[in-house]
């Protein structure tokens, strides 16, 4: 069984003809919208264009390096906009950069 453990690993993964072909076929099933926004009663699309810059990825529910024997399975993956799959790994790790006119008294 493949292991995906290192970065080397999961990129060669993700640019695999056989992830491309099946990530395609996720993006048709569930209609080019974001699952996650969707349960939210909210509609997220990238218009059906699977060529946009990454506006729209194809979510592990259960991670391939946890589950490597998923990272093919269908029902194992869903459609999520970028905002929401970044959410799922705590990714928003941004401070507010402080404005330094705020911190001089005139």
């Amino acid at each position: 069984m493949k292991e995906y453990k290192t970065k080397e690993q999961k990129l060669k993964f993700y640019k695999s003809k056989e992830w491309k072909q099946l990530r395609l076929k996720i993006l048709e099933r569930d209609n080019y919208e974001c699952q996650e926004c969707k349960r939210n009663g909210l509609v997220y699309t990238d218009n059906h264009n699977p060529d946009k810059h990454k506006r729209l990825d194809v979510d592990h529910l259960k991670e391939i390096e946890n589950f490597p024997e998923l990272a093919l399975d269908i029902d194992n993956c869903e459609v999520k906009c970028v905002k929401c799959h970044n959410k799922k790994h705590n990714r928003f790790k941004f401070k507010k950069k402080n404005n330094k006119w705020n911190d001089e008294k005139w």
